[in-house]
């Protein structure tokens, strides 16, 4: 359950203007992003811009992504709402929270523990109930719920780890940012048997995928 009509008209013109106006149509992708209180996820300090359409700092080295990248990669996926999803990279939790409206299950990983624990106080205030949270290096994936239908980066790796790209369920879809920073592509491999399909998508910038646990 996700329900706030706290700066709701904010969050309509965002869709109107930042979403739709650039290209993303899936209508479950467009409500969950009207649903979803951005505001919620961000630092007090920047709650004023929860809405605007660029990245926000959320402490730690880390930022939430601009809505705009977050609808775009979940249209990506082309989830019709029975898939079990994992995503690498929990952060501030919004992605998870947008996500949670759009698959059946959504597995989760954060790889920094006082990120994760805020993310997990927001989305429990929202009643979300279809998420498992795992503080975890992100580059062994979550091995023991594989295979996923759907496998979502919110960080950029050089390349996409063999450990992740292997619990893709045959069929399923990947969409990550790939490559060093200053020069990161947006792809979505599709997993055919044995065979990987890449297509690229845009251009992207996002914090570099690190492995380990940190508290901080």
């Amino acid at each position: 359950m996700i329900t706030c009509n706290e700066r709701k008209d904010e969050r309509n013109f965002m869709v109107r203007t930042q979403i739709a106006a650039r290209g993303v149509r899936d209508k479950r992708v467009l409500d969950a992003m009207r649903k979803v209180p951005r505001h919620r996820f961000v630092p007090v300090s920047c709650s004023s811009e929860a809405y605007e359409d660029f990245p926000l700092p959320i402490g730690s080295g880390q930022t939430i992504s601009q809505p705009y990248i977050v609808a775009f990669m979940a249209e990506m996926l082309r989830l019709n709402g029975s898939e079990r999803v994992l995503e690498i990279g929990t952060g501030s939790g919004y992605g998870t929270a947008v996500l949670s409206l759009l698959a059946k299950e959504v597995f989760s990983v954060e790889r920094i523990a006082a990120l994760l624990e805020r993310a997990r106080e927001v989305l429990e205030a929202l009643k979300v109930e279809n998420v498992h949270l795992r503080l975890a290096d992100g580059f062994f994936g979550w091995a023991e719920e594989a295979p996923f239908e759907t496998i979502i980066l919110s960080a950029a790796p050089f390349d996409i780890p063999n450990a992740i790209v292997n619990q893709l369920a045959d069929g399923g879809r990947l969409v990550a940012p790939v490559g060093s920073l200053g020069a990161q592509t947006l792809v979505r491999i599709t997993r055919r048997g044995a065979h990987f399909d890449t297509e690229a998508l845009l251009d992207v910038a996002f914090v570099p995928m690190r492995p380990g646990v940190s508290e901080l």
